[in-house]
């Protein structure tokens, strides 16, 4: 069983920055793609960023593009979202999540973190 944690959710302003976090247990850590989503109220999650065993990163919408970097620490089994240039719909609940199963093809996330708020104010 892999367990997922994020933290480094907050408030800040609009134009600011947060980095959130994402630890991940398991001995093959670097063999895990990861990624984060997010999910606004009434509205459904979205594929945010992903950073796959191989080093490859991916990142959902235009308005992330950018903004947004995914990266890890292999020593710390930790994945990180640096966001900066913040705007209020970025506010949303941030989840990390794992793909375990090194493979070639899409990745299946089959463990999820609890999230974490991240909130923007104008």
């Amino acid at each position: 069983q892999v367990q997922v944690v994020e933290s480094g959710g907050g408030l800040v302003q609009t134009g600011g920055s947060l980095r959130l976090s994402c630890a991940a247990s398991g001995r093959t850590f670097v063999t895990y793609t990861m990624a984060w989503f997010r999910q606004a109220p009434g509205k459904e999650r979205e594929f945010v960023a992903a950073l796959s065993w191989s080093g490859s990163r991916t990142y959902g919408s235009d308005s992330v593009k950018g903004r947004f970097t995914i990266s890890r620490d292999g020593a710390k089994n930790t994945v990180y979202l640096q966001m900066n240039s913040l705007k209020p719909e970025d506010t949303a609940v941030y989840y990390c999540a794992a793909d375990v199963n090194r493979r070639s093809g899409a990745p299946v996330y089959d463990y999820w973190g609890q999230g974490t708020q991240v909130t923007v104010s104008s």
